[in-house]
């Protein structure tokens, strides 16, 4: 291999305990051990990403370290049969990002087991799209419609503007189902419309529902990305017999309910891990996010950034002010 260099985003932290960013040059050699070393074509921003970056150390232990849960690229090197030189391929989840150097960097090296073969219906850009957020989007519809949810069944879905929340939309409406979308802090009706949703609604005030076990029933399932008050409310309002997806604590990892959901109407909880799902369900998503379930507005949920673009969109995740997906470009 000719390069033995390339460029990441490094987060340090400095004496006085605050953590840094910056773009810096790396050695191949400094990676970690694993059986596949992979040339890193796209990435893609997630909170998991800013919280990394901002110094979480339920997320990260150890600095300086390079974030970046998700990188789709070809592969340079490979000590595994089941990959060669030059094949596409994408890696998120698991410990990439985290504890292991992420995609946020133009090279990684991790174990085959975490290596998916990329669809030859998807490229490597479309893969970033969809990114970890894409893909447990379509870990809670595949969750659904395993558990009976079917086409023409009336879906909510919170923290809709957001990655996860935004392509559920999307899959949801293409897939035949009737998607009500909750709008963010910032109004973004006009979106939500563009991607399919059928109804919008505000943030549910919790005053409102304060002392109420359970709420009028309204929707057939539930796709929460939140949590906290959000995941109450959607648990609250769901028909009997029902199911609510979870998959994300950013409103809060609390949630104060009783047991009436569950055991006067028979909803079903359903959590959803994106990180450490077996292979054969990562790989049956993605083969779906590629075939059916392949919105023709993908590239309407994505703004596009090089590396060096990266810490001003972190910072937007911080402030909660992004919407849909950040791609990020590692090919300079």
């Amino acid at each position: 291999m000719a390069e033995n260099t390339y460029r990441a985003l490094v987060v340090r932290e400095s004496e006085g305990g605050k953590f840094n960013g910056a773009i810096e040059t790396m050695q191949i050699e400094g990676l970690p051990a694993g059986d596949v070393l992979v040339r890193v074509r796209y990435s893609s921003l997630n909170y998991k990403d800013m919280l990394s970056a901002s110094g979480n150390r339920g997320v990260t232990r150890k600095y300086p370290h390079t974030p970046g849960i998700d990188g789709a690229g070809t592969v340079e090197e490979s000590g595994s049969p089941d990959f060669k030189k030059g094949e596409e391929v994408i890696v998120t989840s698991y410990d990439l990002g985290m504890n292991t150097s992420g995609g946020l960097g133009q090279y990684i090296r991790v174990p085959a087991s975490w290596v998916v073969k990329k669809p030859s219906s998807l490229s490597l850009r479309e893969s970033m799209i969809y990114g970890t957020a894409g893909f447990t989007a379509g870990l809670s519809v595949l969750r659904l419609v395993d558990y009976g949810i079917g086409k023409g069944s009336s879906v909510l879905v919170t923290g809709a503007t957001g990655g996860v929340g935004s392509v559920a939309v999307s899959i949801l409406s293409h897939a035949g189902f009737k998607v009500t979308a909750v709008n963010g802090l910032n109004d973004e009706s006009a979106f939500l419309e563009s991607i399919g949703a059928s109804e919008i609604i505000p943030i549910p005030d919790p005053a409102e529902s304060a002392g109420k076990p359970m709420l009028k029933e309204r929707w057939d399932a539930a796709v929460d990305t939140v949590g906290g008050n959000m995941l109450v409310f959607a648990l609250r309002s769901v028909k009997g017999n029902g199911a609510v997806t979870c998959c994300g604590n950013a409103g809060s990892a609390d949630i104060s309910l009783t047991v009436y959901p569950f055991i006067l109407r028979g909803i079903a909880l359903f959590g959803i891990d994106s990180q450490n799902c077996p292979m054969e369900r990562r790989t049956r998503t993605w083969n779906m996010l590629a075939g059916e379930w392949k919105f023709p507005w993908l590239e309407k949920l994505s703004a596009e950034v090089g590396l060096d673009g990266v810490i001003p969109q972190i910072d937007r995740i911080r402030a909660g002010t992004h919407r849909g997906r950040i791609i990020v470009n590692m090919q300079d």
